[in-house]
């Protein structure tokens, strides 16, 4: 194990405060993935179950994938999160940003898409990912607005063009573009009521020389 650690960079957020929550949900993720068909019919965003009372879609949704490839994106995705801003989570506020991001981007897409099948992290993976950056900001980091920058262009991008044509491929099913956006949105307004951990994060490297 110590030799492990020697070979990541320092400032990897190796404590366990700073990945568990995130580690669960891609264990969730996976277990989920090795149900059957009839479970994911149940648990997956459906606009019309959600409209006949099965409430419980609006989150379960986000913890099932199409195919394994999607299911390794996603987790991907949350190990580039992790390695990114892993500092900023604790326990408490790990959990919120999880669940108003889910919450947010399932509402979105109730309220405002005419989306009718939805599963997937992605929305948010966005929603974290937009709330990290604002911790960057916040933190005087001059990564925070370029990655901000990139941010906007990829949302701007996929609402005018649409998905990936690469992705869908690769994943059996369209890319929910209108689950990033509502997701990134849900990670900007979480950003206002749910503060990131006190610890400073260290992004500079920090060289030492010989006098």
């Amino acid at each position: 194990m110590s030799l492990i650690k020697s070979l990541l960079p320092n400032h990897l957020p190796i404590k366990t405060i700073h990945w568990l929550v995130l580690a669960c949900c891609g264990v969730l993720a996976v277990c989920l993935y090795g149900f059957d068909g009839v479970l994911h019919a149940r648990l997956n965003y459906d606009l019309n179950a959600i409209k006949d009372g099965a409430w419980w879609r609006l989150f379960s949704a986000h913890f099932l994938h199409t195919n394994l490839y999607h299911l390794l994106l996603n987790l991907a995705g949350l190990l580039l999160l992790w390695a990114l801003h892993g500092e900023y989570y604790q326990y408490t506020n790990s959990l919120s940003l999880l669940f108003l991001c889910t919450l947010g981007t399932a509402v979105g897409l109730f309220g405002f898409s005419d989306l009718s099948h939805y599963v997937g992290l992605s929305g948010m993976l966005h929603g974290l990912f937009a709330w990290g950056v604002v911790q960057d900001i916040k933190r005087g980091y001059t990564t925070g607005w370029l990655l901000l920058a990139g941010l906007l262009i990829k949302l701007l991008q996929e609402q005018i063009y649409g998905g990936s044509v690469a992705t869908a491929s690769l994943i059996q099913a369209n890319v929910a573009v209108d689950a990033h956006l509502y997701g990134a949105l849900s990670g900007f307004l979480a950003a206002i009521v749910i503060p990131a951990h006190k610890q400073q994060k260290t992004k500079d490297t920090q060289v030492s020389e010989d006098t």
